[in-house]
């Protein structure tokens, strides 16, 4: 401890569980690339995450879960992206959301009971899968295609999700359908069945380990109980900033091994090793510019969210901002770092490259950049003069 990435631990708790998180980075690192390579989804590291009791830090602590508050979340993440942005990004949207579940309690108090001790007990997740690709992004307002019919004693759930990020591991998760005969959009929770098959369609050019395949569902049935009703308190999505702390991780990784790199490199020509040079010494400055700044950011939105109980639906621009600087910020760090270390940062290799392809994601995870920007202008729009 005493790096940059230590920053922001504030008590022995959370200094304890960032050194059980720092191991399992280590062993996600090096697993990485071969992930990476194949487009692989890897099953050991969330092995290593169950066993670790990752998968109920955020599950409410009369469940059995840790409790733990958005500030420690974002640390964990982004310590954990620091050896894997995929693994992360992955098991963010399960914590997540287990603790968008918790603050808002949008579940009937029976099926989030009933989720908590699957978590605590068996190793459960959970992920919503909301994507289409006639309706984009659900965060843009699409109407999902997907179809629920209803039936006696429940529904009939008709369509096919992409970006289904875990789907190679859950065995169940929430999809958003329309309902024809009430003219509205509901959750159901699905439990997977010989009616749910999941399509390999993933390879992208970063963040490939994520198993975001496509789902698709045939006349798959959900019981009434399992229909989600109710949107529960308004939290502001703070449970969001689990995105740009990911990033941060993959960014701080790409600034370390710069430093590294430029501390040790000695070309022929000069004395010392090139971190002397006032050129890499600009470089480095920049990179601790854009690295502190949004981390700075994305703490304090934590901390406000995580204290201004009454208050987080208001938060909604100071969240979104979070995510807009870190992740535009991270592209910007591992840039860099690519320009510190020069031609070789473009070896398979090095992790670079991989960072670099990882980072862009961030660019196409909500809240989007346009929608960020929308949401200050409102937000400034509406002030009273």
């Amino acid at each position: 401890m005493g790096r940059l990435i230590d920053q922001y631990i504030t008590n022995t708790e959370e200094r304890k569980r960032a050194e059980q998180v720092e191991a399992l980075a280590a062993r996600f690192a090096e697993r990485a690339a071969v992930h990476d390579l194949e487009g692989s989804f890897p099953h050991e590291n969330f092995d290593d995450l169950k066993e670790a009791g990752y998968l109920k830090l955020t599950v409410p602590k009369e469940y059995g879960g840790e409790g733990i508050s958005l500030h420690e979340m974002v640390a964990l993440q982004e310590r954990l992206a620091y050896g894997d942005g995929s693994t992360a990004l992955a098991v963010g949207w399960h914590i997540g959301q287990v603790l968008h579940l918790r603050t808002t309690r949008k579940w009937p108090e029976e099926q989030f009971d009933k989720l908590c001790r699957a978590i605590v007990e068996g190793g459960a997740m959970i992920n919503t899968f909301a994507s289409e690709a006639s309706s984009g992004s659900p965060s843009r307002g699409g109407r999902p295609e997907t179809t629920a019919r209803q039936v006696d004693g429940g529904y009939l759930i008709t369509g096919r999700k992409t970006f289904s990020t875990l789907s190679p591991i859950l065995d169940r998760f929430v999809v958003t359908a329309y309902l024809p005969e009430e003219e509205a959009v509901a959750d159901f929770l699905i439990y997977k069945n010989e009616r749910v098959s999941i399509l390999e369609t993933w390879d992208t050019i970063g963040m490939r380990g994520t198993g975001s395949h496509d789902v698709v569902l045939d006349d798959v049935f959900a019981a009434n109980e399992d229909r989600l009703f109710g949107k529960g308190i308004d939290d502001g999505g703070g449970w969001l900033l689990h995105i740009p702390a990911c990033y941060l991780g993959i960014a701080l990784a790409a600034r370390d091994f710069a430093l590294s790199f430029a501390q040790t490199y000695r070309p022929n020509h000069l004395q010392g090793p090139i971190a002397e040079l006032a050129t890499i010494q600009q470089a480095i400055g920049q990179m601790e510019v854009e690295l502190r700044a949004a981390r700075c950011l994305l703490y304090a939105a934590a901390d406000r969210w995580d204290e201004e109980k009454e208050s987080r639906s208001m938060l909604r621009p100071e969240l979104g901002l979070a995510k807009y600087v870190a992740t535009n910020n991270a592209i910007k760090v591992v840039d860099i770092a690519m320009r510190i270390v020069g031609g070789a940062s473009l070896s398979k290799k090095l992790p670079l490259e991989r960072y670099y392809r990882d980072v862009r994601a961030g660019l196409h995870n909500p809240p989007m950049d346009n929608m960020v920007l929308q949401t200050l202008a409102a937000a400034a729009l509406n002030e009273k003069l």
